[in-house]
């Protein structure tokens, strides 16, 4: 095992937040170092799940008794969600003197508990696995494609043991997310669902040819589907409508929030990345990166696809505000001017500002009107805030 850097990119803010991520993302160890608590409360561990759960009214008494107290660290409120009506009061009768930081790995019990509850008084941080900037020494692109940017891969030297950390991470991730919160009433049938979605990782999402292949029902896979995005494993791509005079599609594409993890789930871990594969695991690299940087830095991002049923497509559109422009991503060495296509139309019709290609190839380039830019490049260009 090596050690790796604990300096992450984002920044607490000074007033009461939400920090929500996938497991494992370094949530806990990113506030060791960056916050000092007065207070931290673990709802993964039995005793602090029981104590308060038996007793709501406790925090407040806590709280009550230690004037001091100016910092408190709530792990794993989707353990408890109840908790957030004394966590919303004290808030409130404190000014806002008192900061509360609520971690969570899963939005599906606080969206059932109605978390806007705390809107206004708690500001939504997300937190992600690793990005290029954080370990950019010791980066490399076939390793993430392969294994993922999760921190505790990197940590581990041994391939063997990347990928029974990544297994581990899947089971450990039915058993706490799914199975202890009876999210599905048949895991036999939701295991089945993930293995075959995650071999669509990054592609059109087809319910109706899904259902027919592993014989659940349409409307059930719709419920999976939801309870997939909510435990943050992944998240739809829409399609943006740019009426860029011709037909556009209509169905989301969806992507897992890391390619290690997605992998996994696809029972490929043991497998060398196919050529098939590879555009779709580096898209999602990708769009981990652009999610990253957004998050982070509070750019506000929005991300759609584009495409039409002649099979013009844009990766990505990334939207902020009224601005948008496009990304392109080829899992090549060589960038061909074909690969402009879907960016010249929206450039022609002036319904994207500028146009960018991302290849495996080395040199920065200038197709047509499209800059074209390795990955690692491409990715400071993100950081250093130059898309736009």
């Amino acid at each position: 095992m090596t050690n790796m850097p604990s300096k992450r990119l984002l920044n607490p803010p000074q007033d009461s937040f939400f920090l929500i991520g996938p497991r494992a993302t370094g949530k806990s160890t990113w506030l060791e170092n960056q916050i000092k608590a007065d207070l931290t409360i673990d709802l993964l561990k039995a005793r602090d799940f029981q104590k308060y759960s038996t007793h709501l009214s406790l925090l407040r008494e806590v709280v009550e008794a230690n004037p001091k107290y100016k910092t408190i660290v709530i792990d794993e409120i989707q353990k408890l969600p109840e908790l957030l009506d004394e966590v919303h009061s004290l808030i409130f009768d404190s000014k806002g003197k008192i900061q509360f930081i609520l971690t969570g790995s899963s939005a599906r019990k606080l969206k059932k508990q109605n978390v806007n509850l705390l809107a206004g008084r708690a500001l939504l941080r997300h937190f992600h696995p690793f990005s290029l900037l954080e370990i950019e020494d010791k980066f490399n692109l076939t390793h993430a494609l392969q294994f993922g940017m999760l921190p505790h891969v990197w940590n581990l030297i041994d391939i063997e043991d990347k990928k029974d950390y990544l297994v581990s991470y899947v089971d450990l991730y039915l058993k706490e997310e799914i199975k202890q919160e009876a999210a599905v009433r048949s895991l036999p049938s939701y295991i089945s669902f993930l293995e075959h979605f995650a071999l669509r990782n990054g592609q059109v999402i087809n319910i109706q040819n899904l259902s027919q292949e592993i014989g659940v029902p349409r409307t059930t896979l719709i419920g999976y589907l939801d309870i997939l995005e909510q435990t943050l494993l992944g998240f739809k791509l829409a399609p943006i409508q740019l009426k860029a005079k011709v037909k556009e599609v209509a169905t989301p594409k969806f992507y897992f929030f890391d390619t290690g993890v997605s992998r996994a789930l696809a029972k490929k871990i043991d497998d060398p990345i196919s050529p098939e594969d590879k555009g779709f695991l580096l898209e999602t690299y990708l769009l981990h990166e652009l999610k990253t940087y957004s998050d982070y830095y509070n750019q506000r991002w929005d991300f759609f696809y584009w495409g039409t049923p002649s099979e013009n497509e844009v990766d990505f559109i990334v939207t902020k505000g009224q601005n948008k422009i496009g990304i392109e991503v080829k899992s090549t060495t060589k960038w061909n001017s074909k690969f402009n296509a879907g960016l010249n139309v929206l450039l022609e019709s002036k319904k994207i500002k500028k146009a960018y290609g991302v290849y495996l190839g080395s040199e920065i380039l200038k197709s047509e009107s499209t800059m074209v830019y390795p990955v690692k490049d491409f990715v400071k260009k993100i950081f250093n805030g130059e898309l736009f």
